[in-house]
């Protein structure tokens, strides 16, 4: 069976993990912020994607929550909820009735893992988009 690309890149997304946080980093011997891990992943299947989070508000196509995909970009606010912008981005590892994304977060969680969405990036959530097709 051959693996889609969405398989393939969240596989060696999920190679990565316990990486640590470092802000404006893109390198796996350093650490990532979160779209220096976007984008190392992406990178590394010859994909080009922005290298900052509020960069990731206008690529790709918008999809609804409810329609996301293994592979799609999953974006949110910074910190503060309450400035909508975007602020933090993770890769969407599992859509079925609970999200799951990896991402290189700064907080409790710190470093590159895996996270559910629940209330507190609920909270945050701007939207979801894909770049594969």
């Amino acid at each position: 069976m051959v693996k889609s690309k969405a398989e393939e890149l969240i596989t060696f997304a999920q190679t990565l993990k316990g990486t640590p946080y470092k802000y404006a980093c893109s390198d796996p011997k350093k650490g990532f912020d979160c779209s220096g891990f976007v984008q190392y992943v992406f990178h590394h299947f010859n994909i080009t994607v922005p290298r900052s989070s509020i960069a990731f508000t206008n690529v790709g196509k918008t999809v609804d929550l409810k329609n996301a995909m293994p592979g799609d970009l999953i974006l949110f606010t910074g910190t503060n909820k309450k400035v909508r912008k975007v602020g933090h981005v993770g890769i969407v590892i599992q859509a079925s009735d609970t999200i799951k994304f990896i991402h290189s977060s700064s907080g409790k969680s710190w470093g590159v893992n895996e996270t559910t969405l629940g209330s507190h990036y609920k909270a945050r959530f701007i939207k979801v988009v894909r770049l594969l097709e």
